[in-house]
């Protein structure tokens, strides 16, 4: 069994959704996932309507932005 992280993911300064984009609610951070060339994976549900969002976050500029956005619903 795996236990729950004891902190929670680091803030970062990087730009990433913090809306669903069905419903406008507030997304939780339910995983961060380092990805090639210093991309992160960042996994989101929606704390209204139970959507998962995942944004691809580029990391080599000091400016990054979401890359690429995905909905996945369940």
């Amino acid at each position: 069994m795996q236990s729950p992280e004891p902190n929670p993911p680091a803030q970062s300064s990087r730009q990433v959704m913090s809306n669903c984009p069905q419903c406008s609610a507030s997304l939780a951070v339910l995983r961060i996932i380092p990805g090639k060339a210093g991309a992160e994976y960042w996994t989101m549900r929606c704390t209204k309507c139970g959507g998962i969002h995942l944004d691809i976050v580029k990391a080599d500029s000091p400016a990054a932005s979401v890359q690429e956005s995905s909905d996945v619903f369940a």
